[in-house]
Formats: C-alpha cells, structure tokens, sequence
C-alpha cells in the first residue's frame, strides 16, 4: 500500500507536469475502484455526488460525511486523492484550516477550499475574508510532514455572478497567499479560462467540465490548463442511466437497459482486487 507521503509527492509531481492530467471525481468507493482500474492518476471527491448517494441536496453534508467519504476512497485503491473540502465547513480561518487538518488525518493528499458561504443571502465571502481563510489553510497544509496541495477556488460562476475581473482578483490573491492549485468553477467560454490560466501563471489552474463548456483535453492542455475535473459529472451520468432504467421499466415494461450494463463478470471481477 502507498503511504501517504509517497502519494502527496506523486499529487504533487502531477501539477509540476508536463501537461495536462484529468483528476475523476468518485462519488463512493466503488466507483474509485473503477475509476482506479482505467488507469487514472489520482482522484478527487464530489461533495454533491457523494450527497446524492446519501439521498441528500448538494450542500447538505457534514465534516464527518466528508471525511467518511475520504476514508472510504482512500482505501479503495492506491491513487492519491484530494478532497472536496466545500468551504472548509465554517467560516472562521482556524476552523477551516482545522477541517483541512482532519481531511490529511483521514488520508487526502490535497483538498480545495471555496470562498462560497453556503448561504442564500451573501453567498461569496468579502475578499478580505475570502483572503484570510485560504492564508489559514494554507499555514496548516505547510505544517504538515507531507506535501498537502491545497486547491483555492473562487466560486462566483456558479452563484450569480460571472464577474471575471473579481474571480481573477481573488484568484490572484489566493495565489499570493500561498495556494497551489487555483480553480474558478462555472466558466464559460474559452477565452474565460485562457484569461484565468494567463493571470495566475506559472500556478497551475483546475478547471471544471460541465454541459456549458465544450472544450477537450487536448484543447484545455493547449490553453496552459494542468488539472481537469469533472466535479457530480460521471455520478449524474451513473444516476441518469439508472433512473433511466427504472423508468423504462415503468413506462414501457420492458427491459432494453439490460444490453447497455456492465457485464456481471466485468464488475466482479473490478471488486476482486
């Protein structure tokens, strides 16, 4: 079994590249074995895929949730992982930075923590604030006896707000307080995240695939981007295709989704190892 300072250097070496790597996103351990068995480098958490699993809404998890969810992912295979950290589970800097700590304790490697509060009214931390939480965790991360690669995101897309010059200016002062990985999740266009990867640089830039961004790999790899994640994507592509299913039997009585699954054998045989 790797240790965890072997894993947190192999994490580490991946964002120095060269090029561009894809980090998945299991949502359980199940789905980190498979992941594991393509050949993937290393794996990150989804805090929504992982809440649907336990028939929860994005944002509904706990810090024991989370970490019970690392625990589990770790085990599953040899990969370093990164977690999901949402935004640190308080709002106090220590507090934030305490939760990375016991992220690192349940075996992570890396983890990213947003400037989102988690509520309705006022949804992104003020600056100064914003500022102050990834300077405590990054204090934390540096006191470590292993490489914590700490993922800073700016999380105004996905609230309302596609206000490019502020998600550049946070990102640029997350960077300057130490991050090491920066990441604006919800971007739009090509030219968006041409901008972020120029503005941060040489820092090393994640960036999200979802339905609004039709960029390939080696599209993103040509603009700069060294991390490519793909956040509840595959877990929402496994619920589609199992809700899917379900209605079909339903609706029409018959059983079609049967020729598309996994072979028995196939996934058994993943589940060995």
């Amino acid at each position: 079994m790797a240790t965890q300072i072997f894993k947190a250097q192999a994490f580490k070496a991946l964002h120095e590249g060269p090029g561009t790597f894809v980090i998945p996103n299991p949502w359980d351990a199940g789905s980190a074995r498979m992941l594991a068995s393509l050949g993937y480098q290393a794996l990150a958490t989804t805090s929504a895929g992982y809440a649907f699993s336990m028939a929860r809404p994005d944002g509904a998890l706990k810090l024991e949730d989370t970490l019970a969810n690392v625990r589990a992912i770790v085990a599953a295979s040899d990969l370093p992982v990164a977690v999901d950290l949402e935004n640190g589970f308080a709002d106090d800097p220590a507090l934030c930075a305490e939760s990375l700590l016991r992220a690192a304790s349940a075996g992570a490697v890396g983890g990213s923590i947003e400037d989102a509060t988690g509520r309705e009214d006022g949804p992104i931390y003020c600056f100064e604030h914003a500022v102050a939480r990834i300077e405590a965790a990054v204090a934390t991360a540096r006191s470590l006896p292993f490489p914590f690669t700490l993922t800073a995101r700016a999380e105004n897309y996905l609230h309302g707000n596609p206000d490019l010059a502020d998600t550049i200016r946070r990102l640029q002062a997350f960077a300057e307080a130490g991050a090491d990985v920066l990441y604006a999740p919800g971007l739009r266009t090509a030219a968006e995240v041409l901008a972020v990867v120029q503005a941060v640089a040489p820092k090393p830039v994640n960036v999200l695939m979802s339905g609004g961004l039709k960029l390939n790999v080696a599209q993103l790899s040509e603009m700069g981007v060294r991390r490519i994640s793909v956040g509840s994507a595959m877990a929402l592509a496994a619920y589609g295709e199992f809700f899917r299913a379900a209605r079909e039997i339903q609706e029409h009585g018959t059983f079609g989704f049967t020729e598309r699954s996994m072979p028995y054998a196939q996934a058994n045989q993943l589940f060995k190892g």
